[in-house]
């Protein structure tokens, strides 16, 4: 068995892989309930949910926070500080992702940790005028479309915040991060006020960025009050949906640009919390006049599930991106 582990914003996700067997193994737990637990209460979790023991595990791919601390993906027990630079910046931080990261490394079974994508990753260099492109999940959801045969396509990953990332002949040429461009539910980039008030030392700018989404502009608290308003029509909610989906447009026809240099404008595919609304996908697919492929929150994990497949089985090169064992 393969399992894969989602460091997303809110939860853990963990999918298993089995090669003798069709169905995925699925676990979903927020951040905030992971990060109490002691490490062998994780592994036990693991065990319990997925049964199997550590031992019947032939290899873990897993994401922690930016992943901008390497450009390979790595054995867990080759990386430095989880794999990356610093924990400080972009981002909510609650210890759920330390503790599954530390209980896998401990636990002695074989796990790989995946990059994001940063200014010194192997992808188009026009693009590291930016530090960090994107995330690792978003590496386990261009891997799951790749095994589903998409080799030509831009993913944007719509839910807290938006991440937008293109492949091109297999193979991931960039990214375009969350306090770059197109809003999420929660963050989003700074605009001229958010500077001002970090200026005059109102909010930190990580509080700006967790609190430039198009919650703000609503009188909802949280994904879920807005998504549940959105589904009895509130305008309000509606709104906010449609102003995130023009915005995910305008960062995937940018995306295209790029493609283009790269013989494709690629095919769309669109993930996260917020597409599960059907509204979201008909309005990107609108503006864009193009059709968009689908996928569901569990893409990440069950693709990092599949690179820890592949890489088991002999699989050096993940996504353009080498595999360092």
């Amino acid at each position: 068995m393969f399992i894969g582990i989602d460091h997303g914003t809110t939860a853990m996700r963990f999918a298993s892989v089995d090669p003798e067997k069709s169905a995925v193994g699925k676990l979903e737990v927020p951040r905030q309930d992971v990060a109490p637990m002691s490490e062998s209460q994780v592994i036990s979790l693991i065990e319990e949910k997925f049964g199997v023991t550590r031992n019947e595990i032939e290899m873990i791919a897993i994401t922690y926070s930016m992943g901008d601390g390497i450009t390979s993906i790595e054995h867990m027990n080759n990386v430095e500080n989880r794999g990356v630079r610093s924990i400080e910046g972009a981002g909510k931080k609650t210890g759920g992702g330390s503790r599954v990261f530390d209980a896998i490394k401990g636990s002695g079974i074989p796990a790989v940790v995946i990059p994001g994508i940063h200014d010194r990753s192997q992808t188009d260099p026009r693009l590291n005028v930016f530090s960090h492109s994107t995330s690792p999940e978003k590496i386990g959801i261009a891997y799951h479309a790749l095994c589903m045969g998409f080799t030509d396509f831009v993913l944007s990953d719509i839910s807290s915040n938006t991440v937008t990332l293109g492949v091109a002949n297999s193979k991931v040429i960039g990214a375009i991060d969350a306090c770059i461009f197109a809003p999420g539910l929660s963050h989003g980039p700074l605009d001229v006020q958010a500077l001002r008030d970090v200026d005059v030392g109102k909010l930190s700018a990580n509080e700006a960025f967790t609190n430039a989404g198009v919650l703000k502009h609503t009188p909802f608290s949280d994904r879920q009050e807005l998504l549940k308003a959105a589904r009895e029509e509130n305008p309000d909610a509606i709104f906010a949906l449609d102003t995130i989906a023009l915005f995910a447009a305008m960062e995937i026809s940018c995306m295209q640009v790029l493609m283009k240099d790269y013989g494709s404008v690629g095919e769309i595919i669109l993930e996260g919390s917020v597409v599960e609304m059907p509204r979201v996908a008909e309005k990107i697919k609108a503006h864009l006049d193009m059709d968009c492929h689908t996928l569901d929150r569990w893409s990440a994990a069950i693709g990092c599930a599949e690179i820890a497949r592949d890489i088991a089985d002999g699989s050096r090169e993940i996504l353009g991106i080498p595999v360092n064992l």
